[in-house]
């Protein structure tokens, strides 16, 4: 077992709310397309008030990481379902609970995603339920397994062992702090949300100055949580709005920063689980009616190994023909109340896919009834021509790779966040017709719109669209347990299964750094 090392403490006051100098960006207008059961009127939406509820931020982030010499992968699982998962018992860092049935049967799962992966080492938390998942996932893999006491779940003391309700009539309160507030909830003279942060800063100090270039970690829901939002810069207040589902998988990727600095890194994806990520269910332990649905447009003519984005309105080619329809029968499982796409080719392809198989759900046992779905068209989401304004006509890095948004100017950065920012609104706008009390909309749209997205969803500042990734074909699910004007739980990013043969990998060979 690894022993704890001193890491420095990390504190993030950088993350308060943007300042309110800014003016709210207008919200997009809609180019109405047409709807399956009536023709559309041109309604552009109405300007509100700062509905994200997220701590904004105006620097990409204070967390400073041990230097590294080559690239890494870490990709993290969390455990499957144990006994105290089913019976819907606070489990904390005890180690009473085991896997169910079903929760071994997710690890099954999640072994064969990862089985043709290759990995240097294995970080697990000591706590039976994770470990157990990581001994089913790392299979006959001969490299070494580390245990690592910080790993464990987060420490909720009194807490521990007590059903949901029982917490309610026994701590009152305190128990209705830990739901609302929790980065401000205090049990027994602990903070236990702070304390869960600086631990997880302290596992990646350890796990970047481990000598490996690809690492399987197996924990926790809440640590999970820690670890992604300290990797990429984000505080306590961050907590149960990065969802991590029994055995779904996240990605990060570390680079050598500039003169031996902290490492660049980047989420590769989130909460990518065995099951659907559109199934019904809740976020972060609430129901939700309210869901955005954002879809990166399939691969074009001129395909994915290009290092700028063509001039030209492309069609999608077969792959991207084949992404479309398979992003079209995973949402099947939802009645879509309306799709708004990028007014580009690839995007109105993509859209009419899945409006067809949506309006087909009776004929193909999904419904009893036909399906009707409204269709716009949003020139913001796409941004194809602001990209064009880059002086950069040769970029170094491939387009949509990790890193590719960093290298170009800040004015394009900042004319990709403000048209983004008036997407956003009207996303939220349209989600806000309180005539449908469920409602899900999907966005078609270019990958790096739909990641400005997600950081306007965040209450981030464009300084942070290089810390996430998305590929083409992929799907990235926002809940609304509180409404459009409460705060959006990111339920997965970049998620690819769906693509079956054609999904997109989790790990990725070891290469040269230059090419990794």
């Amino acid at each position: 077992m690894l022993s704890s090392t001193s890491a420095p403490v990390v504190h993030n006051p950088l993350l308060r709310r943007a300042g309110p100098t800014r003016a709210r960006p207008r919200p997009a207008s809609f180019l109405s397309v047409r709807s399956a059961s009536s023709s559309l009127t041109e309604k552009p939406p109405a300007i509100v008030e700062d509905r994200v509820g997220g701590p904004g931020a105006e620097l990409r982030g204070s967390a400073r990481f041990p230097a590294i010499r080559a690239a890494k992968r870490v990709v993290l699982v969390r455990h499957g379902q144990s006994t105290w998962n089913a019976e819907g018992r606070i489990q904390g860092s005890s180690d009473f609970a085991v896997l169910t049935k079903k929760g071994e049967a997710q690890a099954e799962t999640s072994r064969q995603m990862l089985i043709d992966d290759s990995f240097d080492v294995c970080f697990t938390s000591p706590l039976a339920r994770s470990k157990k998942t990581a001994e089913i996932i790392w299979g006959a893999r001969e490299e070494d397994m580390i245990a690592d006491t910080d790993l464990r779940e987060i420490d909720l003391y009194s807490f521990q062992g007590l059903l949901k309700h029982e917490g309610k009539a026994k701590y009152g309160a305190a128990f209705r702090q830990w739901q609302v507030d929790a980065a401000n909830f205090c049990i027994d003279d602990h903070y236990p949300v702070r304390e869960l942060w600086q631990r997880a800063s302290d596992c990646w100090t350890k796990i970047l100055a481990h000598e490996s270039r690809s690492v399987l970690v197996v924990a926790h829901n809440a640590v999970n949580q820690a670890l992604v939002a300290t990797a990429i810069g984000l505080g306590t207040e961050y907590f149960r709005i990065l969802l991590q589902s029994n055995c779904g998988v996240s990605v990060l990727d570390f680079t050598p920063g500039a003169e031996g600095g902290s490492p660049f890194i980047c989420l590769n994806r989130l909460n990518q689980t065995p099951g659907s990520p559109v199934a019904a269910g809740s976020s972060a332990g609430r129901k939700t009616s309210k869901r955005i649905i954002l879809i990166c447009h399939g691969v074009t003519e001129s395909g994915a190994e290009v290092t700028f984005p063509s001039h030209s309105n492309e069609p999608l080619n077969m792959l991207g023909i084949i992404q479309s329809q398979k992003i079209a029968e995973l949402l099947l499982d939802l009645k879509v109340s309306s799709i708004i796409s990028s007014p580009r080719s690839t995007s109105i392809e993509t859209a009419m896919a899945i409006s067809k198989v949506q309006e087909a759900a009776d004929c193909l046992g999904a419904d009893c009834v036909p399906r009707y779905v409204e269709m716009k068209q949003m020139q913001e989401l796409g941004c194809e021509n602001v990209l064009q304004q880059s002086k950069k006509d040769a970029a170094p890095v491939p387009l949509l790779q990790p890193g590719w948004l960093n290298q170009h100017e800040d004015k394009v950065l900042t004319a990709l966040w403000d048209q983004s920012g008036r997407a956003w609104q009207s996303l939220l706008d349209e989600l806000s017709d309180e005539t449908e009390p469920e409602k899900v909309v999907v966005a078609v749209g270019h990958p790096v719109a739909h990641i400005a997205l997600m950081g306007h969803c965040l209450g981030l500042t464009k300084e942070w669209m290089g810390s996430f990734h998305l590929d083409t074909g992929s799907i990235s699910v926002i809940d609304f347990p509180d409404g459009p004007a409460g705060r959006g739980v990111i339920r997965c990013i970049n998620y690819t299964a769906h693509l079956g043969r054609w999904s997109i990998p989790i790990t990725r060979p070891t290469l040269d750094d230059e090419d990794f």
